[in-house]
């Protein structure tokens, strides 16, 4: 547009309506995105995620029943429909696509309104949630597919008048795609948004400024996700819904955003403002690195927004420069161009001009410039000031009020309420005294929570006339129109603290009544008023709520919505709250007699175990009586049997299949007759489950390697397996499973089927259906069912039935929406020719060890094979015990290593069928990489571990501190000083459809990854990050963030701050001495193979006297009198380490850590192996666990030896805890390992794969179910169910 000469020009820069964007429809816009982006999310309501392929064929089919109900090109629907539906925006992209505009009225607005805003707008059809009613005959069938040109209407907005009657703006596509298109050039240049981007939509429809929110999403690529309204009228529950539904696009209005928690917004990376005026405390809280905060202007009448503002937290706030298209000028009362510096009204033109329903009202607002040579025009009515930078907004031009005789402007005094340090947010309205007096006052929302209001007056003094300065109250929030705008009408009056009569209520009436009084600024006295008849709104309902919440934590706003009077409410608040009676229960403690069953049963299974010492005992005599023939030499204590004899021993004992047979005959028969159902604790059902399961241990059938084999030892055990299923985990000695065709279930997923809640035994069988996928260390419990393709993430617990083709996570698990199946559509050829491959390779990762062992064996046979007499064969073995030890893991080492790295050559992420050379090479290292982590412990979270790391492929930082991790090496990067703690999990594999994924993954600098803490691939846990304990890495996150649960939530967090010379900056002599201490952990490895000597020997001498047969018959006494030795050496070694282990805090780097883990390397490579793995639910293990320091009382049920600080643990009588678990008295973020007692009273029961971290404990008979975490410091109340990560009541 061109300028009139004069005296003052308007800056060529706020004329930009020459680069308006070529012509073209909303529908083009949303084809294109279709386009190009065919399968990203489109819109996630919840319930239901639809891509853009798939939003276009709803779409289209909405558009083809509107045309059905009589819409044409031209046409108007309009729509009244619930907020939060995926269901409201298809029926608006419907309408466009029917070529009609769309007129929307919100959901709670009044029916005089809805009728109003129906009738002036003339529409011919009308969308509900009933579905389309038709407001005329249809008309005869036209050509064409009724889409819209640039000159149809998309959209007509009502908004108020000043004379009480709504005005209707209409909105052209060519209007609308403009906009569109503008913003799209205006913000995240650097990196625009796009799939995986998460647009809150969380605006009601009937305000223009929801289109915003539509179209950022659907221009670019990203998902819509729709707002629940009761969540966008709370405002403070709003803010933990944006981090569970992982936004990081937001459009909302200042006042809103001043609500939420920091942390609410700490993954969106786009925030707009607009709607009202931003205060500079706003801006500057919120403006920080990684994200861009606009401040946007724009009326409806100029089609959502005409200009915006960047904010860097620094200098006035601004609304701006004009969006590319539009034009902005700032007059006087003549109309004339205001010079630099000056106030004006503003004056919007370009192509984003609307226009008015009513012809008249659209030739006054709309007229032309003559003094701006602009034929068309919009004059906004508001006061903005002219600077080079960008526009200042003063205020409303017509907003003025009558006060003591004198016209006032409410904007002045808003800005200058919003400009005072420390307010958040403001508004200042005329309110009437009780002597019917004007006043006026100004309302303040501040986060400083030692605002000082007085201070604040003052410096209204010095700002404003006498006149002008408001009488100031201090209030939470500022409530809202639909528009988003500040309801100045629903500012509370009287101010807070205004006395009422309330003789005539009950108690908890007179105590909500003063709570009302409060909030609503008017004395309350009747049970039966109202709150919203009242005057509440919005802002009221949440300060209302978040008061009540003091005494009843759990009360919503939802709660005050369906109980709005206060004798109502009061009633709900007493019956919900009232005294619960707590069912106590008796839990009895295991029988003794169940306990003298187990010790008796124990010999003929680890004679069991013993008969594969025997059989290698015969290898082992037979080769060296060969090598002793060859050398001419003789010794008399070797015995030889039969190859025949000892071939087929190794067939039974030590093969796959042979393993499979006993393990398979042995369980069928003790468990015959034996189905779901309930069974007593130590009864003969639960004692015949257990022995099955240390059958299937004993016979070294839970040892086997191949996934091949898995399928075959579950159909042995007899469930029933369907063809194409990749099974990477133990199936249940029940035979209680049903897995259909193609399913896929990754490791460590626990199909046992049982479980123990006090004195009772739940069996129940698992239904997995064709197609489903079990993420990795998943639970699923006795009588889940998991429906046809569906998900169940990693980590997640199942209880009861997942419908088909549904994603469900978490503990316990739930809904998350549909299944994606990102893998490629059609199932992979199931290679026959690859199953050999993986078999062989099961039988090299089980050779792989006894090879190690055989090289230590060696080295000891190169001098004591020779020796005369046995005694003479101990005593050489024992001064060459030593080398042997370090020549076994060596060799251990070296083959691992080596294996691990040819085994990456070729290897390449994405998705690759489960039998294939890629499927093949991830699956091979990882299972050597986990049995590393058992046969070289003392690599494992050391000062080593970095550099074994390292020599693997893994590329690894300084100053990093590594445990017992599981990594695919080619695919993970931990950085500078990250810290990952027990059994993590990163960048391991997933499985679904016949196809395995693998990706990077990456643990940031100075993050922390939790014991069992999970980082699947294609995850990033950033730095300074934490990703807790049994928790999973997000998909986004940002750096400092924390985070707890699978699937993961936002978890507030303090960090700790000491000495960083003793966490993660320490002196050359702390290395020194931590190096020492560690290479002392080599002594345990020494002792363990000492005890191996020992065994051999003892059957060799017990073979020499009598013959092979017999020993291999005793075996397994010797074997208890290893184990029991091996109890004794850990907890020897514990005392004299470590000693009494007090509730305490020790750094990292300090002498105290470093020998705990010395014995707890004992723990795990002396007692483990030898002892505390087969004595589980034993009163053995009990009684050991006593000699650590722990107190275990009569009759408890411990299946787990993980109580790495004993001394800080109680197990009160009969109490239960299960597999998997553990009791984890300490914790080691920020490097400071923080020690402090758990305690499970009489009864409790720590259900399986739980974690209780210090401080915690279960209140007598208290049940904390499957797959929990019980938070530090969290106590659960005696005879109470909990359940979940982390623990929330659970009724089942």
């Amino acid at each position: 547009m061109s300028q009139t000469p004069g005296m003052n020009q308007i800056p060529e820069h706020y004329l930009l309506s020459g680069q308006a964007s070529p012509p073209r429809t909303l529908c083009d816009i949303l084809d294109a995105t279709a386009t190009k982006h065919p399968d990203a999310a489109a819109i996630d309501d919840g319930d239901t995620t639809l891509s853009y392929r798939e939003l276009l064929a709803v779409v289209r089919r909405t558009a083809s029943r509107l045309r059905d109900a009589g819409v044409r090109r031209g046409g108007r629907v309009g729509i009244r429909m619930p907020s939060g539906s995926r269901d409201l925006y298809i029926a608006i992209l419907g309408t466009l696509y029917a070529g009609a505009a769309y007129v929307p009225v919100d959901a709670d607005d009044p029916e005089e309104r809805a009728t109003l805003v129906f009738g002036e707008a003339a529409v011919d059809a009308l969308v509900t949630a009933d579905g389309i009613t038709a407001h005329a005959a249809p008309p005869a069938d036209e050509a064409g597919d009724g889409r819209p040109t640039t000159a149809d209407d998309a959209w007509i907005i009502f908004t108020s008048g000043s004379t009480g009657t709504p005005k209707g703006v209409a909105v052209t596509h060519r209007n609308a795609a403009a906009f569109v298109d503008a913003e799209a050039r205006l913000f995240l240049q650097g990196d625009p948004l796009g799939p995986g981007d998460r647009v809150l939509a969380g605006l009601s429809v009937a305000f223009d400024a929801s289109c915003e929110e539509m179209w950022l999403a659907w221009r670019s690529g990203a998902c819509l996700v729709p707002a629940p309204r009761a969540l966008v009228r709370s405002g403070m529950d709003l803010g933990p819904w944006l981090v569970q539904r992982q936004i990081n696009v937001v459009s909302t209005v200042p006042t809103l955003a001043s609500l939420w928690p920091p942390e609410a917004l700490e993954a969106v990376r786009l925030l707009i403002f607009g709607g009202e005026a931003c205060p500079p405390e706003l801006g500057e809280r919120l403006a920080v690195d990684g994200r861009e905060v606009w401040n946007t202007y724009g009326p409806t009448e100029a089609t959502v927004v005409a200009c915006g503002a960047l904010l860097d937290g620094k200098g006035p706030v601004r609304i701006g420069l004009p969006l590319r298209g539009w034009d902005l000028a700032v007059v006087d009362a003549d109309g004339q161009p205001v010079a630099e510096g000056e106030v004006g009204e503003l004056v919007i033109g370009g192509v984003g001009l609307a226009r008015y329903l009513d012809p008249a009202k659209d030739a006054e607002k709309y007229a032309p410039m003559p003094t701006l040579g602009w034929e068309r025009a919009y004059r906004s009515g508001d006061l903005v000031k002219l600077e080079s930078e960008g526009l200042l907004f003063q205020g409303r031009a017509d907003d003025q009020v009558k006060v003591g005789g004198r016209r006032i402007e409410l904007g002045e005094i808003d800005n200058a309420l919003q400009q005072l340090p420390g307010v958040g947010g403001a508004a200042v309205a005329v309110r009437k005294s009780a002597a019917g007096n004007s006043l006026l006052v100004g309302y303040l929302v501040s986060t400083d929570p030692d605002f000082d209001v007085a201070q604040a007056h003052r410096l209204l003094t010095e700002r404003l006339p006498a006149a002008m300065v408001p009488r100031l109250a201090l209030v939470d929030e500022l409530p809202t129109r639909t528009s988003g705008k500040v309801d100045r009408a629903a500012l509370p009056w009287p101010l807070p603290g205004v006395a009422a009569d309330t003789t005539g209520l009950s108690e908890t009436e007179q105590w909500l009544a003063g709570l009302w009084t409060d909030v609503l600024g008017m004395p309350v006295a009747d049970a039966n008023a109202d709150f919203f008849t009242e005057g509440g709104g919005s802002l009221s309902a949440a300060q209302l709520v978040t008061a009540i919440r003091a005494r009843h934590p759990e009360v919503t706003v939802a709660d005050l919505y369906d109980h709005p009077r206060l004798g109502s409410l009061a009633q709900h608040l007493d019956d919900k709250h009232a005294p619960q009676i707590i069912e106590e229960r008796y839990v009895r403690p295991t029988p003794r007699s169940a306990g003298l069953t187990q010790l008796l049963l124990s010999i003929p299974l680890t004679t069991l175990t013993g008969l594969q010492w025997a059989t290698w005992l015969g290898v082992v005599n037979n080769v060296g009586a060969a090598v002793v023939d060859a050398a001419d030499r003789h010794v008399d204590w070797l015995v030889t049997a039969p190859w025949w004899l000892v071939i087929l021993a190794f067939c039974v004992f030590i093969t796959p299949p042979g393993r499979m047979v006993i393990a398979a005959i042995g369980s069928r028969i003790l468990l015959r007759g034996v189905g779901p159902g309930s069974y007593p604790r130590g009864g003969n059902v639960h004692i015949r489950l257990w022995v099955a399961e240390r059958l299937l241990e004993a016979s070294g059938a839970a040892n086997i390697s191949g996934a091949p084999w898995m399928i075959h030892l579950a159909r042995s055990l007899g469930a029933s397996i369907g063809h194409g299923v990749d099974l990477h985990t133990l199936p249940p000695v029940t035979g209680l499973l049903t897995v259909g065709d193609g399913a896929s279930i990754e490791p460590e997923v626990d199909l046992t089927g049982w479980w123990i809640d006090g004195d009772v035994v739940h069996i129940g069988a698992i239904v997995i259906k064709r197609g489903a996928t079990i993420g990795a260390r998943s639970t699923l419990m006795p009588g889940a069912v998991i429906g046809r393709d569906a998900e169940v993430a990693a980590g997640s617990a199942v209880f009861g039935k997942v419908k088909a083709r549904q994603q469900w996570a978490g503990s316990p698990a739930k809904k998350e929406g549909k299944a994606s199946h990102p893998w490629p559509d059609q199932r992979p050829a199931r290679r026959s020719w690859w199953v050999p491959l993986y078999i062989t390779s099961s039988f090299f990762l089980a050779a792989v060890p006894l090879i190690s062992l055989g090289a230590g064996l060696a080295v000891i046979g190169t001098w004591a094979l020779y020796a005369d007499r046995l005694r003479d064969v101990m005593v050489r073995s024992l001064i060459l015990l030593p080398v042997a030890t370090l020549t076994s893991l060596a060799v251990f080492a070296l083959i691992t290593l080596v294996s691990v790295r040819l085994l990456s050559f070729g290897m390449t992420k994405g998705y690759h069928p489960v039998r294939s050379r890629v499927g093949w090479q991830v699956w091979f290292t990882e299972r050597l990489l986990d049995s590393a982590r058992t046969y070289l412990f003392p690599l494992y979270a050391s000062l080593l571990t970095p550099i074994w790391f390292r020599a693997l492929g893994v590329k690894v930082g300084k100053g990093t501190e590594i445990s017992t991790a599981l990594v695919l090496p080619k695919f993970t990067t931990i950085d500078d000083g990250a810290f990952l703690a027990d059994d993590t999990m990163v960048a391991s594999y997933e499985l679904g459809g016949g196809w395995l994924h693998i990706d990077d993954a990456k643990v940031g600098k100075r993050s922390f990854l939790g014991n069992s803490g999970i980082t699947g691939p294609g995850r990033k846990v950033p730095k300074n990050s934490l990703v807790a304990v049994l928790s999973a890495t997000p998909e986004k996150a940002k750096s400092g963030s924390s985070w707890l649960g699978s699937p993961p939530v936002r978890l507030r967090r303090t960090f700790a701050t000491g000495d960083t010379s003793r966490t993660f900056d320490p002196p050359t002599r702390l290395k020194v001495a931590r190096s020492i201490i560690e290479t002392l952990r080599l002594i345990p490895v020494m002792v363990s193979f000492g005890l191996g000597i020992f065994m051999l020997l003892g059957l060799q001498y017990i073979a020499f006297h009598t013959n092979i047969v017999v020993a291999g018959a005793v075996s397994g006494l010797l074997l208890l009198v290893a184990g029991a030795s091996a109890c004794c050496i850990a907890a020897a070694a514990k005392w004299l380490v470590v000693g009494k282990i007090p509730v305490s805090e020790q750094p990292l780097w300090s002498s105290f850590v470093w020998r705990n883990e010395l014995s707890d390397a004992f723990v795990e490579t002396v007692a483990a192996p030898w002892f505390a793995n087969a004595a589980t639910g034993t009163p053995v293990l009990n009684l050991w666990l006593r000699m650590l320091g722990a107190k275990i009382g009569r009759g408890v049920w411990c299946e787990t030896y993980w109580l790495p600080e004993a001394d800080l643990v109680t197990l009160g009588d009969g109490a239960t805890v299960q597999r998997g678990c553990v009791v984890q008295t300490h914790l080691f973020h920020d490097r400071v390992m923080a020690m402090d007692h758990v305690t499970l009273e009489a009864g409790a029961t720590l259900g399986p794969h739980c974690v209780a971290l210090p401080a915690s404990g279960l209140g007598e008979s208290a049940t904390v179910g499957p797959a929990s975490l019980v938070m530090r410091g969290d106590v659960v109340p005696a005879h109470t169910r909990w359940q979940g990560n982390p623990i929330a009541p659970w009724n089942g």
